[in-house]
This record gives C-alpha cells, sequence and structure tokens, in this order.
C-alpha cells in the first residue's frame, strides 16, 4: 500500500504577490492540482496514517497533505479550499514565531532571495565575508565556501544553493544571523514586526483551524537543523516549542516535522522520549507503512504531482 504525503510551502496569487518571484505554488495551480488528487487518491486523515488505516475502499493509493512553517497563505488560501472538500490537513509551524514575533531566518533568506538578482545577492555576501573575515570570525575564503556549498538541487541553482547553505548552517549562528538581517533590511523591509504579522498564522487563527479539523504538529521553536543539536539543546527547542502549542497539541501524543528535513537516530530517540509518535522527514518518496518507520517518514514535494509535472510515478524518487 503507497501514501502519498505532499510537501507544500507559500501558496498564493503569485503575480499579483508583492513577492512573485517567492518560491511557491500559485493559488490557481494549488486549486487545479486538489481536483488531480480528487481523482486519482483517496484523501486520509493524519489519524489514518497513525493508526495504519488507510486501505482504501475504492482500490486508490492514499494521499496526505502537509503544510510547513505556518504561513497566513495557509489560512487565508489552503484552509477553506480544505474545507469545502472536507480535506484534513496537517499543519506546522516554528513556536518562535508566535511567542517573539519575529521572522525566520530561513524566510528572511526566501524573501531575500525574491527581492534581487542571485548574481547581486551572491556579490553581497562576499562583500560581508570580507568584512567579518579576520575581524571578529574565522571564515574559510570565499572560493573555498563556494566549491564546498554549491550544488544545484531538484528546484535550485547552485548559486542559490550557496547563499541558501551558507546562511542556514555553513556559518556559525551568530554570524549568519548578522548577514541574513543586513540583507533583509536592505532587500526587503526594516520593519520586521509588521512583516512577521503579514507574513503567519496567528494562534487564534490556528486554534479555529484545529476545531474545525486540521491536525497541527511540531516544527521546532527555533527552526534549527535538529540533527545539529546537542541533547540539551533539543531538548530546549522542543520543550519551548511544545508549550507555545499547549492546547493545539497533546504534549504526549504528538508529530515531528523535522525543519529542513533534519534527523538523525538521537533526535528520534530523545523526541520519543518527549511524546513523539511519527516524524516527517524531506525524505523523497511515497510511504509505505510495511517498509517506513513511523519517525522517517518520506514526503513528495508539490512540484512532484499535476498540473506542475509527473514526478510522483518515477517510483517514489524523483
Amino acid at each position: 500500500m503507497k501514501i502519498y504525503i505532499i510537501m507544500y510551502h507559500y501558496i498564493r496569487n503569485l503575480k499579483l504577490s508583492r513577492y512573485p518571484e517567492i518560491k511557491g505554488l500559485d493559488l490557481k495551480l494549488f486549486k487545479q492540482q486538489i481536483e488531480f488528487l480528487k481523482s486519482k487518491f483517496e484523501f486520509i486523515t493524519i489519524d489514518d496514517l497513525l493508526n495504519n488505516k488507510c486501505s482504501s475502499k475504492t482500490d486508490r493509493e492514499g494521499v496526505l497533505l502537509t503544510f510547513d512553517d505556518g504561513y497566513i497563505d495557509h489560512y487565508t488560501n489552503v484552509f477553506p479550499i480544505l474545507k469545502e472538500n472536507n480535506i484534513q490537513g496537517f499543519f506546522s509551524m516554528p513556536g518562535k514565531i508566535l511567542k517573539e514575533g519575529k521572522v525566520l531566518d530561513v524566510n528572511k533568506i526566501h524573501f531575500i532571495l525574491a527581492s534581487a538578482s542571485i548574481e547581486k545577492i551572491k556579490e553581497d555576501v562576499f562583500e560581508r565575508l570580507n568584512y567579518y573575515r579576520g575581524k571578529e570570525y574565522e571564515i574559510p575564503a570565499n572560493e573555498e565556501l563556494y566549491q564546498k556549498l554549491a550544488l544545484a538541487n531538484r528546484f535550485d541553482s547552485k548559486d542559490t544553493i550557496f547563499v541558501k547553505r551558507l546562511l542556514q548552517a555553513e556559518l556559525e549562528e551568530e554570524l549568519r544571523n548578522k548577514i541574513t538581517d543586513d540583507l533583509f533590511q536592505k532587500y526587503v523591509t526594516p520593519n520586521e514586526e509588521a512583516f512577521t504579522q503579514e507574513l503567519y498564522m496567528s494562534m487564534d487563527q490556528i486554534k479555529f483551524m484545529k476545531q474545525q479539523g486540521m491536525a497541527f504538529g511540531i516544527h521546532g521553536y527555533d527552526h534549527y537543523w535538529m540533527n545539529r543539536l546537542t541533547k540539551e539543546k533539543l531538548t530546549e527547542d522542543v520543550t519551548k516549542a511544545l508549550e507555545v502549542f499547549d492546547g493545539v497539541i497533546e504534549k504526549n501524543h504528538w508529530i515531528c516535522c523535522y525543519p529542513y528535513g533534519s534527523y538523525s537516530d538521537n533526535v528520534i530517540e530523545q523526541i520519543k522520549q518527549m511524546g513523539a509518535v511519527a516524524g516527517l522527514s524531506t525524505d523523497v518518496s511515497y510511504y509505505e507503512p510495511d517498509r517506513h518507520d513511523l519517525f522517517k517518514i518520506p514526503r513528495l514535494d508539490t512540484n512532484d504531482f499535476p498540473p506542475k509535472s509527473d514526478g510522483y510515478l518515477k517510483n517514489g524518487c524523483v
């Protein structure tokens, strides 16, 4: 039995948005994708997945929709469509957004990349590395960093991947935050608080969606790479996330959506002890209950399905 778990992020009318170059799915295409999925698959719930009750009365394969990071798109654009079609979505959002009213660094990077050419951004990044190198931080040469990090993937060029990996993980946290904040203020906005309110869902909206049958999980507090955290830091991050979502998520029965798909055996062992019952990764495949670990559930991307592509047909691995 195959279950296709689909991962979504931004879903909006891209051409009419303030950032038409953001890497997201156009709302019109999302509606078309829902119609395609309705014609071919059977929608399941998160409880169906956990309880292995996914056998279809119509002999169709199952599909589950997951939405990461808590964007306002998920409330204003996605939620009404799911309700209209009696589909449960699974949503996960870092706790820091709600607790501190801050834009996540990963989202700052998204909007920086959507606001200027990659050549200009890369040039600015190199200039800032040159500025900080040897003064406050030990930083490898620009060319060395580029050769190490600039590896294109399924959806991004090597220059884009270089900027993402450099600012999301490679540099030490304090330095990458400085560079990201500087570029965000230059290219996007100096008013982070207002941007936060525009970008993300509120707790009231989340609670309403929960009341209406949507499901929620934990996506960390700071959106850290969980497999790079110490046991103590991981415990702190998850504990803070659970506190933020108290009343939305059961503390002894919750699902972890690993930020960046970052998990390890140590991460799994730790979150199990903290009440997690499953984990969603970004490993590229369909899910088979008899083959996959519940803490290593793979997902496909929205771009793997019509009307974007037929990637899902390639044996679940594209």
